[in-house]
């Protein structure tokens, strides 16, 4: 996984977007980032961590190429703001679903 700054990281959700246009999904996940590299340990003692501030740890994906970023609680209303605009830019893609109505369906079981 390549942990890239939060502008180089747009540009980088723009290609993968844009290269699973016609086939393809991208899966995105935003966890909550304290800062640790090393997991917490079950027993013994466990060492007092305090984070220094809230972080956004944001994971990207589409099943071959990783990237991810790490969000600070002073850049979070800039990145927003640019993430938005790139998902509303993006989600033209999205298949619309058949509604039917139940009149249909009715007439075509008789």
């Amino acid at each position: 996984m390549v942990l890239l700054e939060n502008d180089s990281f747009l540009t980088e959700l723009t290609r993968l977007f844009q290269k699973c246009r016609t086939s393809g999904s991208v899966y995105i996940t935003l966890k909550k980032y304290d800062g640790r590299t090393k997991p917490v340990p079950r027993k013994g003692n466990p060492e007092n961590f305090e984070p220094v501030d809230n972080k956004c740890l944001i994971r990207a994906t589409d099943g071959k190429k990783k990237i991810s970023t790490v969000v600070s609680t002073k850049e979070v209303i800039k990145f927003q703001m640019a993430y938005s605009n790139l998902l509303r830019a993006h989600m033209d893609g999205l298949k619309k679903k058949d509604k039917k109505s139940k009149s249909k369906k009715t007439k075509a079981t008789q």
